[in-house]
């Protein structure tokens, strides 16, 4: 018997969906859960991101490993490339992340940040493009084809003294349909660790292909304004 809070995701094969992402057509919200490291909040040494992914029960539906080296993370920091790889609970890899080193500054515009999201791993589905703007965070969420579908907007430089930060995901007319939100997680936690929650709502609706991409998207988010050795 599978314990509680596992959910052992079914595989019936759906049409038009590609595998692994069967279980993203029956859920409009998904709580990605940033795992503390202790190393890394005692003694300040970066270590490879981990996060859970769970549906509103609590329940683990993926899980998420970055693949890095030791030099490029203490190096590179938050800038860093890396490869994020989401398995299922049986350890099956759904999904594929990628993100190249780039300049994060607003003051580069030729040299913004890029995500290819591929699902399953060789078959890409998507990208995040950062878009020039000198105050508010702006992304264009494109399909395999690169052809704009959404857009991906945030507050003020990225940051709030609000407890929760909202990432507006925007239809190309520029219509709320759903948010990424970074959320409290605690003061001991906020100020000693750079691990963070977030959540992701979007409609049900919407081409699995895209909630694919969003679940990238968050983890782009927590790199580049919430992923700081405090």
């Amino acid at each position: 018997m599978q314990p509680m809070h596992m959910y052992m995701v079914p595989n019936p094969g759906i049409p038009g969906c590609p595998p692994g992402l069967e279980y993203l057509t029956q859920v409009d919200q998904l709580l990605i859960k940033q795992k503390v490291e202790l190393i890394e909040a005692l003694a300040g040494f970066e270590s490879n991101n981990k996060y859970d992914i769970r549906n509103s029960m609590g329940q683990n539906v993926f899980y998420a490993v970055e693949e890095n080296d030791c030099l490029t993370r203490q190096c590179c920091g938050p800038l860093r490339s890396f490869t994020i790889r989401v398995l299922d609970n049986i350890g099956q890899e759904i999904i594929t992340v990628s993100r190249p080193l780039k300049c994060m500054s607003c003051f580069f515009p030729c040299c913004l940040q890029e995500l290819e999201i591929q699902a399953p791993p060789g078959n890409t589905v998507g990208y995040v493009l950062q878009q020039w703007h000198p105050f508010l965070p702006k992304f264009t969420i494109q399909n395999e084809h690169r052809e704009p579908v959404l857009k991906l907007q945030g507050p003020f430089c990225g940051w709030s003294c609000l407890p929760d930060v909202d990432f507006e995901i925007l239809t190309m007319d520029e219509v709320g349909i759903g948010k990424i939100s970074k959320q409290w997680t605690g003061l001991l936690r906020e100020a000693f660790t750079d691990s963070d929650n977030f959540g992701i709502q979007f409609p049900m609706d919407l081409d699995v292909r895209m909630k694919a991409v969003m679940i990238g998207a968050c983890f782009l988010i927590d790199f580049m304004f919430f992923e700081t050795n405090n």
